[in-house]
């Protein structure tokens, strides 16, 4: 039985075209994200026969974002407490890989603080506005609220000072463990103003604008970040971390990432989404 093809699927594949790639390099990039299934396929052979003309109406794109700042090529950059090394950045996506970002003390402190509440992870539901669990992320994790304790609050003062966004404009921090085998296919961080449940997600912060991704623990192998439209991966290194924004809720942005299978030990991180007004 062949599978339907769903509108976000569809909207993608015509995005990614628009953006300048062609028919082989989605094919390749998204077999090697691991998107296999039938209607991948199904809607690729479309592709190749030629949809409709479809005018693909982009979303505005905001101006004040979230991000370092990079003028003259720093090698490093001054985020208050810590030197924090610029290790490799991308224009389109706007992405920005961080070295020395965090101590070994605060990386096993925040282990500690988090293991004895760690749960299956969920992931927001913009159908409905709540959480779910997903079988598209394999984790285990937690959430920290803003400043709850004393490594929490320094790192996100770093933060704040390295990205140039306001403390308040962010979420609470979530630690994940990825188990061997554990993953997190590709998806996107935005929320989809197309679902119904967006608008009560959005009542508490507006939408997210960018991530940063800190890795506390690094595995034996695997759980490298990755950018499936980008051909990035990005190395889970302990005390490193990976900042990408995104300027519009849209595949426009390039954006898409996920996080590859552990395949021995297991792997550590957390994340700390920013939104576009104070998350409360």
């Amino acid at each position: 039985m062949s599978q339907a093809i769903s509108p976000e699927l569809r909207e993608w594949l015509v995005a990614q075209l628009a953006a300048g790639h062609s028919v082989p390099a989605l094919r390749a990039s998204m077999r090697a994200a691991g998107w296999h299934d039938a209607a991948t396929d199904t809607a690729l052979a479309q592709l190749e026969a030629g949809f409709p003309n479809i005018e693909v109406a982009l979303p505005p794109a905001r101006t004040e974002m979230p991000g370092p700042d990079l003028d003259g090529a720093p090698l490093y950059l001054d985020a208050g407490d810590r030197r924090v090394q610029v290790l490799q950045t991308m224009r389109h996506p706007r992405v920005v890989v961080f070295g020395n970002l965090l101590s070994g003390e605060e990386c096993e402190g925040l282990i500690a603080a988090a293991r004895v509440r760690l749960a299956r992870s969920l992931t927001v539901e913009t159908r409905t506005g709540g959480e779910v669990l997903n079988v598209d992320r394999t984790s285990d994790g937690m959430f920290f609220e803003r400043g709850e304790n004393e490594i929490v609050a320094r790192l996100e003062q770093r933060i704040a000072m390295l990205l140039r966004w306001p403390l308040a404009f962010g979420e609470g921090l979530q630690i994940l463990r990825y188990a061997p085998g554990a993953q997190y296919r590709p998806h996107y961080d935005y929320f989809d103003p197309n679902e119904p449940g967006t608008p009560t997600i959005l009542k508490r912060g507006g939408q997210r604008v960018a991530t940063l991704v800190m890795y506390l623990q690094e595995p034996e192998g695997g759980g490298a970040t990755t950018f499936p439209d980008v051909g990035l991966e990005v190395a889970p290194v302990r005390g490193t971390g990976v900042f990408f924004s995104y300027d519009r809720p849209d595949p426009a942005t390039r954006t898409l990432h996920g996080g590859a299978p552990v395949l021995a030990g297991e792997k550590w991180v957390a994340t700390k989404w920013l939104r576009e007004r104070e998350f409360k």
